[in-house]
């Protein structure tokens, strides 16, 4: 008869068994759990990363199209570049799956981002120094007063040596100019980030899936999706503060720029940042050359563990899982300093962790916070900024009717003398609040100051009546409109509860797809998931978006050769109605197929949550009964070792 196994005899047995019946160390077994975690870092760090690289583009369009002049739709044509390069090889890396080396495969494409951040930067080598649309004006040699409206003949105001010189290295720089496509490198190195992205979201996703604890996996997801959350936050940060810096910082002398970053001719540096970008990727891929092809499944080896053992090392300590879940308390530690975005992602998967939601209750759940984040979307529309008042386009010049919305009225009888130009764009602000395309077409005689601090006196335009009273004045820049800023505070909070809610039932509607399909189809599932996404929603919405944006432009800038530029002013209620319009009804869909999905998760997988509920019924009974096995184990000749191991087999 066997002896009953003593303490001594178990604490000598502290190698865990594998199906097979060879031994694995304990710090075999922890270090499969710190690979898992690297990767879980790794993949944290490289969402990071793309959502780094693709906020700061997607801040740096205006910056890209005034740079480059070119229209909103061809600016829409680079940013889907992304959407291109990613559907070229999606199918394809989401397909192979588990077939490759997934963690390589993830590091190839993160340095395959890096280079295409570099290669955006390209341009800015190549070209030159970025002259900005401005009006030439005269110089009385009596005076340092600058004359923007002189009588003259149709040709326009006479201009000195300084300006003749001016105009002639516009001219001289001008067929560099026009036949400048240096911006289809900005839309290559797109094309090569949205390929580098591709891998990152399916491999990666079904990779935790598929070596996590099936209860974990949801809170992985979700965690590692909110930490990667700071990267659009970071971007967009850097984008503001690149756009703060001119475009040809250490090169120009910053003084004798006229215009400031709220101009709309206004260049920023949006090639700083894509260096950070590009070091950043870099760096994203450098750990994912170093983790293994796969993992043993995580809480495998402890549960077949001797109960109630504990085992002490050098390395690490293994105990018994009394509770698997996460403590709430210990889950968001930190995390309320991050974006309501990552909270409720982080949300989104704690929940399903903390309950264990079937997927009929995660279809529930993403269906209800999808709709009511439509609902509080439609209050968008209450949000509005008055239209910038520009004599002559929005708003009628001083002394006349209400301006026709069918046709611009540019010369008044308070300029009709001045032989203005109607495709200049050097806005001045008047003192009646009202913006002028040119201080010549404000009407102003004399200016006193240099540069950015140029005002514009006796502007016979500005005046009240339009009589030219000569006690009117003007300066650089267009007007503020205070509407906007009293409207933001209330757009920002209804911007932050929709991205809430929509982040909230992310990670739950994202989960469906997993619980739906076969175990080798995930990152198969993945892939079409993005694909789909990528062809009906990224790839064509940056265009058609762009298009339609176009539409609403009042004024155009012109090239230095001729030719029309990127847009100046926009007719905002306009803007506002096409773009909140289209948002609403593209969303209206969504929440129609989400009905539709709701209604099929049901009919599917109804059954199966009963019979779900049976089985944990039947394991709760399961488990009392291993507790009271366990109490008469310990008790002397009570169990042999092998029963007690064959028990917990």
């Amino acid at each position: 008869m066997d002896r009953p196994v003593t303490a001594g005899q178990l604490k000598e047995k502290s190698p865990f068994q594998e199906s097979d019946g060879s031994a694995v160390p304990a710090k075999t077994v922890c270090h499969n759990c710190s690979k898992l975690k690297i990767f879980l870092g790794a993949l944290a760090f490289s969402f990071f990363a793309k959502g780094f690289s693709g906020s700061y583009m997607k801040s740096m369009s205006s910056q890209i199209e005034r740079r480059f002049e070119i229209s909103s739709s061809i600016v829409g044509i680079i940013d889907g570049s992304f959407e291109i390069g990613n559907l070229m090889v999606m199918v394809l890396v989401s397909y192979l799956g588990p077939r490759v080396h997934r963690p390589k495969i993830i590091g190839v494409g993160c340095l395959i981002m890096s280079v295409g951040a570099f290669l955006s930067v390209m341009p800015q080598f190549l070209m030159g120094r970025y002259n900005y649309e401005r009006i030439t004006v005269s110089v009385d040699n009596s005076s340092t007063s600058v004359s923007a409206c002189s009588p003259a003949s149709s040709e326009g105001p006479p201009v000195t040596d300084a300006t003749e010189t001016l105009s002639t290295v516009i001219n001289a720089g001008c067929e560099r100019t026009t036949d400048s496509y240096l911006w289809l490198f900005v839309l290559v190195g797109n094309l090569l980030r949205g390929i580098g992205e591709a891998p990152i979201m399916p491999l990666g996703v079904s990779y935790i899936d598929d070596f996590s604890k099936e209860e974990n996996s949801a809170f992985y997801i979700g965690l590692v999706r909110s930490s990667g959350m700071f990267g659009p936050t970071l971007g967009f940060l850097l984008g503001s503060f690149c756009a703060s810096l001119w475009v040809d910082i250490g090169v120009v002398d910053i003084d004798v720029i006229s215009i400031n970053p709220k101009d709309t001719r206004w260049v920023g540096a949006w090639w700083l940042g894509l260096l950070i970008c590009g070091a950043v990727n870099f760096i994203a891929s450098l750990p994912f050359w170093f983790l293994p092809y796969s993992l043993p499944k995580e809480g495998e080896n402890e549960n077949l563990k001797i109960s109630h053992l504990s085992v002490q090392g050098d390395h690490c300590k293994i105990d018994a899982p009394a509770h698997p879940q996460l403590k709430f308390s210990e889950a968001v530690k930190g995390v309320i300093l991050l974006p309501v975005t990552v909270l409720g992602m982080f949300l989104g998967g704690f929940l399903i962790k903390k309950f264990k939601l079937h997927v009929t209750d995660m279809a529930k759940f993403g269906c209800i916070t999808f709709i009511v984040a439509y609902l509080l979307n439609l209050l968008y529309f209450t949000c509005s900024c008055e239209v910038l008042q520009v004599a002559g386009l929005t708003a009628p010049y001083s002394g006349m009717k209400h301006l026709s919305s069918s046709k611009h009225i540019y010369v008044a009888s308070c300029n009709a003398e001045c032989s203005c130009n109607v495709d200049q764009w050097d806005p001045v602000c008047g003192d009646n609040g009202i913006t002028y395309m040119t201080a010549c077409f404000a009407g102003c005689k004399s200016s006193s100051g240099t540069g950015r601090n140029m005002v514009f006196h006796n502007c016979s335009c500005v005046d009240g009546q339009g009589l030219g009273l000569g006690n009117s004045s003007a300066v650089l820049g267009q007007c503020q409109r205070e509407s906007c800023t009293k409207a933001f505070p209330y757009f920002l909070a209804l911007q932050t509860a929709c991205a809430f809610l929509l982040a909230f039932g992310g990670t739950p509607t994202y989960m469906i797809m997993f619980r739906s399909v076969s175990p080798d189809l995930k990152s198969f599932a993945v892939g079409i998931e993005t694909l789909g996404g990528r062809v009906l929603g990224g790839l064509p919405a940056p265009i058609y978006f762009g298009a339609l944006i176009d539409e609403t432009c009042l004024k155009w800038g012109t090239k230095s050769c001729g030719g029309s530029g990127s847009c100046r002013v926009y007719d905002t209620k306009e803007f506002r109605n096409v773009y909140l319009g289209l948002i609403a009804g593209l969303r209206t869909g969504c929440c129609l197929l989400y009905i539709v999905l709701f209604v099929l998760i049901m009919k599917r997988f109804k059954s199966d949550g009963k019979e779900m509920t049976d089985i944990k019924n039947a394991e709760r009974s399961t488990s009392k009964e291993l507790d009271t096995a366990n109490k008469r184990e310990i008790l002397p000749g009570s169990r042999t070792s092998e029963e007690s191991e064959e028990t917990y087999m």
